[in-house]
């Protein structure tokens, strides 16, 4: 089995894939992100799947795609948002270096616009992103090793956060 370098986990919005990137720069490693995986996997983008098979069978493929990435990437690795609902998921990341990236609702809003096509977000997205976040902080909390506030900073301040908080040093 080969392990993660670090797992990324939060909200949409929080930068997961971007911040992700830079350090997988940094690191040397390559960069993984499941959604894009669970994508490719379909044939379709995430929202698609929602509407076509649902979300049920969307948590099936995530779950599917993070015990894959979780188990044989070797890099950084970038989980999407509602990863950490599904118990399996929370347990194959137990022992793994995860960071908890934390956003407020503005930046959140910034960031994704929240109105891009993210399925759980269509209907009155802010305050489905609050409801979102009560949900699902207690479980980011839960997995997190390390979590990182990004309010007010950039990918690369946050990329530096999330090293000096794992400890790990870049190439």
């Amino acid at each position: 089995m080969t392990a993660p370098v670090l797992v990324l986990v939060g909200p949409p919005g929080s930068g997961k894939t971007t911040v992700g990137r830079e350090l997988a720069a940094r690191l040397g490693v390559g960069f993984r992100d499941t959604d894009a995986d669970i994508e490719a996997l379909a044939g379709k983008p995430i929202s698609e799947i929602f509407i076509d098979e649902g979300e049920p069978h969307f948590r099936e493929l995530e779950r599917a795609a993070v015990r894959d990435a979780a188990t044989s990437h070797p890099g950084v690795l970038a989980l999407g948002g509602g990863a950490v609902l599904a118990e399996a998921t929370r347990a194959v990341l137990a022992g793994l270096p995860v960071v908890f990236l934390e956003v407020a609702l503005a930046d959140a809003v910034k960031r994704v616009g929240l109105d891009a096509p993210r399925p759980l977000l269509a209907v009155n997205p802010r305050a489905s992103w609050r409801e979102l976040m009560e949900a699902r902080r207690p479980l980011y909390l839960e997995v997190a090793t390390a979590v990182v506030a990004t309010e007010g900073r950039s990918p690369e301040q946050v990329a530096d956060a999330v090293l000096e908080a794992l400890e790990l040093q870049p190439k």
